[in-house]
């Protein structure tokens, strides 16, 4: 399966400054998951059609815009690839005897997570070769921002994180019934250019560093959630610390140039799955931008997530 066709020397380099940064033991003996089973929302989907909900690349022979999935990785695909699984939205290569699993749903909530674990074990059982992956609370906490200034910050605060111990305890569920897991914290958003056009439209300039106050909020509950935890049962991944890193210091990662605008063009592609390398505001490399549109990570946002994933299994004790 091909990996991302740009900036490799980059992603070694940063998974090796990320590990550092995250911390992490040895593991005794080196974990190699038999699967990879993937929770959440649209950050770690894969289409049955292939798409993603970031910069779709074009087949370089297609017609009528088919999509190469096996390029612009999201951060679960890379995840995958560095332990040889596939998941079966994409398998370009007809892979037989896949058993990774998909259960992310766009737009998903931390109460939906939930509802996919249930499915999930309604028709199997967690096992302790399974690497279990949980992303969600970036639609709870866009939408508690909407709510505001209706609702006040203490209320929504408080919200946030509650639905971050929500999270928790899915980690908790999935753990003590036999899965290995992953959880990311909430990207940043507070980073994101709908935070910087609330910013510009309210003409409010703290509408930016709200976003991102539910979002700490949401991720701090998580943490209080987890923290009796063991590591060989959890390892946390904070994906909140990056996307800041990311934004202040872009140049470290593969040389963006762009951190606050969106590199899909909303006439072109009216939502971000539709969004390919033939809809873009300006023709080049969609590496150099850190968005794909308003909140949407774009695939060099996933690349670094990935590196960061991959980094914290190796290094966990799991």
């Amino acid at each position: 399966m091909r990996l991302l066709r740009r900036g490799a020397g980059a992603l070694s380099l940063a998974a090796t400054l990320l590990l550092a940064s995250c911390g992490g033991g040895d593991p005794v003996v080196a974990f190699n998951p038999q699967r990879l089973i993937a929770f959440g929302d649209e950050d770690s989907l894969i289409t049955d059609e292939g798409r993603k909900y970031t910069v779709n690349a074009l087949a370089s022979n297609g017609t009528n815009g088919e999509l190469d999935c096996a390029v612009n990785l999201v951060w679960v695909q890379r995840l995958g690839a560095d332990f040889g699984l596939v998941f079966p939205q994409c398998n370009p290569n007809n892979l037989e005897n896949l058993g990774s699993l998909m259960y992310a749903t766009p737009g998903a909530k931390v109460a939906d997570l939930a509802e996919q674990v249930t499915q999930h074990l309604a028709l199997d059982t967690f096992v302790p070769r399974d690497l279990v992956t949980l992303m969600a609370g970036r639609n709870d906490v866009l939408d508690l921002y909407r709510q505001y200034p209706a609702s006040g910050a203490a209320e929504l605060l408080q919200a946030a994180g509650d639905a971050g111990r929500l999270l928790a305890a899915q980690v908790s569920r999935v753990a003590r019934a036999g899965g290995k897991v992953l959880v990311s914290t909430v990207p940043d958003l507070g980073y994101s250019p709908f935070a910087i056009k609330e910013n510009n439209d309210t003409g409010d300039a703290t509408r930016a560093a709200f976003i991102s106050q539910l979002v700490a909020a949401f991720n701090e509950g998580l943490r209080l959630g987890i923290q009796d935890e063991t590591g060989d049962r959890v390892a946390l991944m904070l994906t909140d610390e990056l996307v800041q890193s990311m934004a202040k210091f872009p140049a470290s990662y593969g040389n963006m140039r762009d951190v606050t605008t969106a590199v899909c063009d909303p006439a072109k592609a009216p939502t971000v799955s539709l969004c390919t390398t033939d809809t873009l505001v300006t023709d080049g490399n969609a590496f150099l931008w850190m968005w794909a549109d308003d909140t949407h990570l774009s695939p060099n946002g996933h690349a670094y997530i990935g590196a960061l994933a991959s980094s914290r299994v190796r290094t966990n004790p799991f």
